[in-house]
């Protein structure tokens, strides 16, 4: 069994650890220092570092104000980043309310939810719509579990957008979608044969 690493080595991995996923919780620092939740917390704190939910409210409240096509709580989860028009990311934590209660696992339409307002988050629009969207959900999401979605722009025509969504729990893909999100109010017949339907594409 290898030795658990000194105060300083552990600060050093600690804010590795943060730097490569700022929200990151302390059960999972915890998980990956190989000490218990109360050391992350008192190092933390030595460190001057606040808590998941803190360090992503703050982060959340920078990238919501950046965002054109919504209004502050239309996205589904926190905002964590968004570059308009190129990529964005949102964290979701499932509660219990959002799962169904005999499996604990979360219903589906909250997932396309938050992959859904990131697209169209992401527009750099005063007015975006979806207008079709093909999705596909890999995995069970569980009540509890911390759902990333990033969101890309793959492609864009005028004032279509063509935007690709993945989603993870703890690194794995358990939903991925394609989104096709109209801007600023497109004519009529612009959006053809693409707009105003909406299908799931499931395994």
């Amino acid at each position: 069994m290898s030795a658990r690493p000194a105060k300083p080595e552990r600060h050093r991995l600690l804010r590795g650890l943060l730097e490569g996923d700022p929200f990151i919780t302390d059960r999972e620092l915890a998980d990956r220092l190989g000490v218990s939740v109360q050391t992350v917390r008192l190092d933390r704190l030595e460190l001057g570092i606040p808590e998941a939910r803190e360090r992503t409210r703050r982060v959340a409240e920078e990238a919501t104000r950046k965002v054109r096509s919504v209004m502050t709580g239309e996205v589904i989860g926190e905002l964590v980043h968004v570059s308009l028009g190129e990529e964005a990311i949102s964290v979701l934590e499932p509660t219990a309310d959002m799962a169904f209660r005999r499996t604990g696992i979360v219903r589906g339409h909250h997932i396309f939810a938050q992959a859904n307002s990131l697209a169209v988050a992401l527009v750099d629009a005063e007015v975006a719509l979806t207008g079709a969207a093909t999705v596909k959900f890999l995995h069970p999401v569980r009540a509890g579990d911390r759902l990333v979605a990033r969101a890309q722009v793959t492609q864009r025509a005028g004032r279509r957008y063509r935007v690709n969504v993945v989603s993870q729990v703890a690194g794995k893909d358990v939903f991925r979608g394609e989104f096709v999100v109209f801007a600023s109010g497109p004519a009529p017949g612009e959006a053809g044969s693409e707009g105003g339907k909406l299908h799931e594409d499931r395994p």
